[in-house]
């Protein structure tokens, strides 16, 4: 079966229903699941992090700052229903009862629908015999609210931004929701993460408390990552929350590096002004935002390891030392595919992150081409004319996958 055959496949079978038969090897699930850590998101309000006895007011952190016709988007962050209960989907080995190998696989920035990935999934869950798990970031995928994804009530939001910046660049209905809410409050970028990083480590203590209907307790996890999802995965294997993941493996696919080696303008990623903004304040004054914010000051502090590990992912010049400490101890343990092409993220920036200023680094980077045109938003596109080759290439990179994921 080609990959467009595939994709095309996956993309009529797979829903939100509990379960569905793919085929002879692989079964589909989907689990419900309640984001408990939205309580740190923006929100009308007092802030507690009872584990440090930190207080402090943020009524005030969430203006309706976006234009009043978009109701959708001037939703405070933590009342969004759509990013508190999600459902997840699950391949799994259809000859296995209970997983007790499985992946955890991270999607790009700005993403909506999960069709891309479902191939990828199953292939790499045929590849490694392992129970694959796709989990959305925050405000992404099924945790975005429909509205965001709908072309005509985006329309009339583009239009405004198109008006108010003339001068814009690649500003898109693809990306006007994404790069409107960043512009407008940059610091998202940081909620978004810390909210995500915090739910994997609630599914994983689920898991190990023999809470999970379909994963034993003693069950290995390891990571597929792609493009900004890489930058979870990293800090979570960097953190490594209570030892548990000591052992984890992590593949990263067109993705690794900090954040200001990354070109994320893009139609289909963040438009121009969006980036200025994002860069101004997470790269370029990030010191002086976090003295006049005290909540994202808490949580980017070394009481939150996680919080540093992230800072240190920001700034290539900055953090160095804690950085390369960091992948020096879990760098065995990692391997990264870049493309040769990719214009979003530049291969030679995975190297200069994963191997370090001295490419003394243990983690194994592979830069490969492919012979067709091809772009970082759509590395296997679905199209007839190339078809045979996508799909050499498709199971040459998760070959690549399977093989180092399947490894013990």
């Amino acid at each position: 079966m080609e990959y467009f055959e595939l994709h095309r496949m996956l993309k009529e079978k797979v829903d939100y229903a509990d379960f569905a038969k793919i085929d002879a090897l692989t079964d589909l699930y989907n689990f419900d699941f309640e984001s408990r850590s939205c309580r740190i998101l923006p929100c009308e309000g007092n802030y507690r992090c009872e584990q440090h006895r930190f207080a402090c007011d943020i009524s005030g952190e969430f203006e309706n700052t976006i234009a009043n016709h978009s109701k959708s988007l001037n939703i405070a962050d933590a009342h969004i229903v759509e990013n508190r209960q999600f459902r997840y989907h699950v391949f799994h080995p259809s000859h296995q009862e209970r997983a007790r190998k499985i992946v955890l696989m991270f999607h790009g920035f700005n993403e909506k629908h999960w069709a891309k990935y479902l191939p990828w999934a199953k292939r790499l869950s045929e590849n490694t015999g392992k129970t694959i798990i796709l989990f959305p970031i925050a405000f992404h995928m099924n945790r975005a609210p429909q509205d965001w994804s709908d072309r005509r009530k985006m329309f009339a939001v583009s239009e405004l931004r198109r008006a108010q910046f003339p001068r814009i660049a690649h500003s898109t209905l693809s990306n006007v929701a994404i790069s409107m809410r960043l512009h407008t409050r940059p610091q998202r970028f940081f909620w978004s993460g810390l909210q995500s990083y915090y739910d994997v480590i609630r599914l994983t203590e689920e898991i190990k408390a023999d809470k999970h209907p379909l994963i034993a307790p003693d069950a290995s996890i390891d990571f597929f990552a792609y493009s900004i999802g890489c930058l979870l995965a990293e800090i979570l294997m960097m953190t490594n929350q209570c030892g548990y993941f000591d052992r984890s493996k992590l593949f990263m696919f067109c993705g690794g590096p900090v954040f200001n080696r990354l070109s994320p303008v893009s139609k289909f990623i963040l438009d121009s002004e969006a980036n200025v903004a994002l860069y101004s304040f997470v790269v370029e004054h990030l010191e002086n935002h976090l003295k006049n914010d005290p909540h994202l000051q808490h949580y980017l502090s070394e009481q939150h390891p996680e919080g540093v590990y992230f800072r240190s992912m920001l700034n290539y010049g900055k953090m160095l030392g804690y950085r390369e400490e960091a992948f020096g101890r879990i760098g065995s343990r990692v391997m990264a595919v870049a493309l040769e092409n990719d214009t979003v993220i530049p291969p030679y920036e995975v190297v200069n992150t994963l191997q370090g200023v001295a490419r003394n680094l243990p983690a194994t980077v592979e830069i490969i081409d492919f012979p067709y045109p091809y772009k970082h938003e759509d590395p296997f596109p679905c199209l007839t004319s190339v078809g045979k080759e996508v799909t050499r290439q498709f199971h040459r990179v998760f070959e690549m996958a399977g093989g180092f994921l399947g490894r013990e």
